[in-house]
């Protein structure tokens, strides 16, 4: 029964983690341009995240490394470095995007401007994690996040043709702006396959103490955690399909243009909903990305750390989320918009895949630390995958920013 509750949360958590302002955004821009076509960039990045967070959570419970604690001590600090520096400007760039979706929603709500918002925004989730415990940060706020849950709601209530939908999971070629067409499907597999977040469920495997005895709860809640997520994703990109397109919303320029969706749905609480779902998913992400920020730092120089250690036990884990938090709010104090620095830090996320996953392909397979474990001929599969796309959007990105960005 404990376990099977562990389950139940850890899959709750893990939407709370998939669903963020990356894939509210890039799902619903996808939706409101190109209707149902690019379904299948969300189906496979969905897949190839559920595939990742399976091999961290076994990686961390049969090893007890997180995947940055292996990465250093198997290939040393001089190799470990470069990853770090790059997934660190990225996740940055990602915490500033969720604390500015926090700060819209926020707008949203009062009428005061987004800029005003973003300082609280870091100084609530900075108290948050100085005080509180990482069960709080994982399953307490992540719980709040099932309210998201509204757009699987109204994607049923507006009855779309459900085979159009189904097809829209199978790649196909543009019909109009072929470079803003691929560039939301970089976009969208960045959003989906982010390093910050299967890097932070083997330091939340750690926190909690996972074991052997784990193994197959932690395919459960990857499994279902993933699926759950993607599913979400995808109803925000129907919902967008069939109601921002059908009103001539044809590209989002604005935060503000969003809650129609749910407006035309349910009214004023649909207002009430997304206002909700948008401020819970970013501001429980940011949460997250802070800790990992966080966790990477403390790892890859050997420090201390954990969000279950009082601040003074840890302090150099400490003053990294503290510094990261109210650097990354500064940008969006400053007036950056909230959306471009999400589309584009999404893209960026993406270019950035080859770098994590090309060691953790070597880790998984590492008898040393993974033992009977370690990768079988799918995993394995799925992981080179993975790294091929890597490559592939690492060239393609910055080209089809400056073609397709929008």
């Amino acid at each position: 029964m404990k376990k099977l509750l562990e389950i139940s949360l850890g899959v709750v958590t893990s939407v709370g983690g998939f669903l963020e302002v990356g894939s509210m955004a890039t799902a619903a821009q996808a939706g409101a341009m190109f209707g149902f076509q690019l379904i299948w960039a969300i189906v496979l990045g969905t897949i190839s995240i559920t595939f990742l967070v399976e091999m961290a959570g076994r990686f961390a419970a049969v090893s007890h490394h997180t995947i940055a604690d292996g990465i250093r001590e198997r290939f040393g600090f001089t190799a470990f470095i470069w990853p770090l520096l790059v997934v660190l400007l990225v996740n940055f760039m990602v915490l500033s995007a969720e604390i500015g979706g926090t700060a819209i929603a926020a707008e949203l709500a009062t009428g005061i401007g987004f800029q005003w918002w973003a300082l609280p925004v870091a100084f609530l989730a900075w108290l948050l994690l100085w005080k509180g415990t990482f069960g709080l940060i994982e399953k307490g706020v992540s719980l709040l996040g099932l309210v998201t849950f509204c757009f699987v709601v109204g994607a049923v209530i507006l009855h779309p043709e459900w085979k159009q939908a189904a097809g829209g999971a199978v790649p196909s070629l543009p019909h109009h702006d072929a470079a803003t067409y691929w560039f939301m499907a970089v976009s969208i597999l960045g959003a989906s396959i982010s390093p910050y977040l299967f890097m932070f469920y083997s330091s939340g495997a750690i926190e909690d103490q996972w074991d052997e005895s784990y193994l197959g709860a932690n395919r459960a809640i990857a499994g279902l955690g993933m699926s759950f997520g993607g599913t979400i994703a995808v109803a925000v990109l129907i919902v967008a399909a069939l109601v921002l397109g059908a009103h001539g919303v044809n590209q989002v320029n604005d935060y503000n243009q969003l809650p129609l969706m749910l407006i035309q749905i349910f009214g004023f609480w649909g207002f009430v909903l997304f206002v909700a779902s948008l401020a819970i998913a970013c501001f429980g992400a940011a949460l997250e990305v802070a800790l990992q920020q966080a966790y990477l730092v403390a790892q890859g120089f050997g420090w201390t750390w954990g969000e279950n250690l009082r601040p003074r036990d840890d302090p150099g884990f400490s003053l990294v989320y503290t510094l990261t938090l109210f650097l990354a709010a500064v940008p969006i104090t400053l007036g950056v918009d909230p959306l471009r620095l999400t589309i584009f830090s999404m893209a960026l996320t993406a270019a950035s895949l080859p770098l994590t996953v090309v060691p953790f392909l070597f880790l998984l397979n590492d008898e040393r630390y993974v033992g009977r474990h370690r990768n079988g001929v799918i995993s394995n599969a799925a992981v080179i995958f993975v790294i091929a796309l890597g490559f592939v959007l690492a060239v393609v990105t910055f080209p089809l920013q400056m073609f397709g960005g929008t």
